[in-house]
């Protein structure tokens, strides 16, 4: 029988089944809108997300009835919980991690408080992105809302009560509340005293690799899927991600580069200090069992070169629509071979880590009369990855070492941009020959619950083997390490220009 990785994301999920021995047999995706009641918010309707997760399940267990799927597990996004009563009824629309209508509340209530000691109870630097920043929003300003809410569930426990499950959250997923102590594996009493929101109101907390319950009749013919199978606590999507792609070890890390790009470290003690907190690096438990991953992400990611494509790559998006090449693909052939001295710091949004600034400052710095489009399309991609080489230096100051890299998501469809990784690096970036990390990561935990391997780590070690390894250039390695000193120094001096004449981009005129 089959293994199924059911991934609910922002915009999107996808349901991928799997044989045992790691091979792909069918996948299903369906979209979902993200609302914007009024500036700066952002939710996603449970309801609606549902829906679209059944028909998703359905479609891919159709695919592969051939070999009906034994069990699965659920990655979901980070943060957004969705109010039911008592009854399991649905009260609200869920928020989602980028909504910003806590940060006014937020800063208020964390300027009196000490993070250091938040931070050592819940590896999350504290932020108004948090669930519990969500729901001290909603305990103030939707008071009737919060007294109706028998739970707030986070989407892979709302899946389980959809299913007729008791609801179950993974510890990975708990840690991304801000409200969970990732060393003593319990909700934090202390940090929910601090914001007033009870602990009563998550789930239990178990273990990725879990048994949540087997599907009933009703259930296992609502989604397209057998009587008995089973349903398994899966994680959030980065450690799901990193399980999928290799990373079992501490030392290794995975490279995933979609709208976001994002580091997941492994390592086997959990990493909690002053430099993590300064930089908002955030470390809680991994998929894998016994290991805790580090995080650090930039918001803009693989979307900023989206942007050039849809803004200067006209003529490749008209030659991709006529011969089928992939647009992407031909701009990067249009890519100077030798690295640039131009800086583009890619905050076309809100920065990630380590600034988490939510007014950033985005900029193309350098050019001149002899500025080639072959150099500016090559420093986007290098902006990115100056980006993230910032990230894996602050990571090393905190005691958490990046020795390799596994490369995934859409950019790591690109030899020249994983080579370009690797020389900015200055460490090996391996691409994995999986096609789809984060729902074989939870194909894997499902594998674990039903006996079909002996652990997560033993799984991942036989399932997933390298595609190609990319290994650092000497020169160019050593080039990108002496700009990196000019690159660090560049945002704060923006934003201190920012502040002095209070410009912001993205007000509206």
């Amino acid at each position: 029988m089959s293994l199924m990785g059911l991934d609910i994301g922002t915009t999107g999920t996808k349901a991928t089944i799997f044989n045992e021995e790691g091979r792909m047999l069918a996948s299903a995706y369906r979209e979902y809108p993200l609302l914007h009641p009024q500036p700066g918010w952002m939710e996603v309707d449970p309801e609606q997300v549902w829906r679209m997760v059944k028909e998703a399940l359905a479609e891919a267990a159709a695919g592969a009835a051939s070999d009906p799927v034994k069990a699965f597990a659920i990655s979901t996004m980070g943060e957004a919980a969705v109010p039911v009563d008592a009854a399991g009824k649905t009260l609200d629309n869920s928020i989602i991690t980028f909504d910003a209508r806590a940060a006014d509340l937020f800063g208020e209530w964390v300027a009196g408080q000490d993070c250091a000691a938040i931070m050592r109870i819940c590896g999350q630097p504290p932020s108004q992105m948090h669930t519990l920043a969500k729901l001290m929003w909603i305990k103030a300003n939707r008071p009737r809302l919060y007294e109706r809410a028998e739970r707030f569930l986070c989407f892979g426990d709302f899946a389980h009560l959809k299913m007729g499950l008791e609801p179950r959250i993974d510890y990975s997923m708990a840690a991304r509340t801000m409200a969970f102590d990732i060393h003593r594996k319990q909700w934090s009493e202390e940090i929910c005293e601090w914001a007033g929101i009870r602990a009563d109101l998550f789930s239990p907390a178990v273990a990725t690799g879990t048994a949540v319950g087997e599907l009933g009749g009703k259930a296992a013919a609502e989604l397209g899927l057998p009587e008995g199978c089973l349903v398994v606590a899966g994680s959030h999507d980065q450690p799901a991600g990193a399980l999928g792609s290799g990373v079992t070890q501490g030392g290794v890390a995975m490279d995933a580069t979609g709208t976001v790009a994002c580091f997941a470290v492994a390592m086997e003690e959990p990493v909690v200090n002053e430099v993590m907190l300064e930089n908002n690096l955030a470390c809680y438990p991994h998929a894998a069992e016994g290991l805790y991953v580090a995080l650090a992400f930039n918001f803009t990611g693989g979307s900023l070169f989206r942007w050039v494509r849809d803004n200067f790559g006209g003529a490749e998006v008209q030659q991709a629509a006529q011969s089928g090449c992939d647009a992407y693909d031909l701009l990067v052939e249009q890519m100077a071979d030798e690295p640039t001295g131009l800086f583009v710091l890619p905050h076309f949004t809100m920065t990630g880590t380590p600034h988490m600034d939510a007014h950033p400052v985005g900029a193309i710095v350098g050019l001149s009369l002899g500025t080639t489009r072959a150099e500016f399309l090559r420093a986007v991609l290098e902006g990115v990855c100056y980006e993230m080489k910032l990230n894996t230096e602050l990571l090393h100051e905190a005691g958490a070492e990046v020795e390799e890299f596994r490369a995934i998501g859409g950019g790591a469809k690109s030899d020249f941009w994983l080579q370009l990784k690797a020389d900015m690096y200055n460490r090996p970036v391996v691409r994995p020959q999986v096609a789809e990390a984060a729902s074989l990561g939870m194909a894997i935990a499902a594998g674990v619950a039903a006996g079909v391997y002996d652990s997560a780590t033993q799984a991942a070690e036989s399932l997933i083997v390298p595609q190609a390894t990319f290994t650092p250039d000497p020169r160019r390695a050593s080039y990108y390490n002496g700009k990196l000193a000019q690159y660090r120094e560049l945002y704060p001096a923006l934003k201190s220009w920012q502040r002095q004449v209070g410009f912001d981009l993205h007000e509206k005129q």
